[in-house]
């Protein structure tokens, strides 16, 4: 690969393919983990680190897997490595995962995962399965770190754990948004983050399936 194509392959997936803001795919846990920094970064890392390896290992033996049987090599291979991550994540940061909860063991089926390694991995050599895999995972940790960023700021004045804003009971005059730290919160930000970006990338917005009647009176 040239260099070109090799920093198309990273930096495309972080706004202009991003796979969460684009292809709405992995929305769940955007949903679920980022009610702060700290688990955003742990969840996003243990995906990146899944979807990379697991785009290395099917790459390897693309060559060798019936294609009848290929989606459930590809989850036994991606099963395989959550459990490591999982175990790994409750023995050296067991507050954190008790806080993702089930939603390590989820990305066996998540559906970014599956789908680069069913679409891209599957097909081409490893060292484009891994950067392909490396740039979606990079692409889907940064929208779970901006949302988890403003969740924990507006939601607790703190980022990673320190704080910011010297919230009331403080002594300051910051009143926490515990809205903020509730599921309906990451969903509108999600969405407000979608819409700024097809805004500034206006080629990213989907054409209208059908024209409102309004639409067809101003066009007459």
């Amino acid at each position: 690969m040239s260099r070109t194509a090799i920093l198309s392959t990273l930096v495309d997936p972080l706004i202009r393919q991003n796979p969460v803001t684009l292809q709405i795919l992995g929305i769940c846990s955007a949903l679920a983990v980022t009610t702060s920094v700290a688990t955003a970064l742990v969840m996003s890392a243990s995906l990146t680190v899944v979807i990379v390896m697991a785009a290395l290992m099917i790459s390897l033996i693309r060559h060798h897997i019936p294609n009848a049987i290929r989606l459930i090599i590809q989850i036994i291979i991606i099963a395989s490595l959550v459990i490591v991550i999982d175990q790994c994540l409750q023995a050296y940061l067991p507050d954190i995962s008790r806080k993702l909860s089930v939603f390590v063991s989820l990305i066996t089926t998540n559906c970014l995962v599956l789908g680069r390694t069913e679409s891209f991995s599957r097909l081409n050599p490893p060292l484009p399965a891994m950067l392909d895999a490396l740039g979606n995972g990079l692409g889907y940790s940064l929208v779970l770190i901006v949302i988890g960023a403003i969740r924990e700021l507006f939601g607790a004045g703190s980022l990673l754990g320190y704080q910011v804003l010297t919230t009331v009971d403080q002594g300051g005059s910051f009143t926490p948004l515990n809205l903020m730290l509730l599921a309906p919160s990451a969903f509108f930000l999600l969405g407000g983050l979608v819409w700024a970006i097809r805004t500034v990338v206006p080629e990213q917005t989907e054409e209208l399936e059908h024209t409102p009647p309004e639409m067809e009176a101003n066009r007459e």
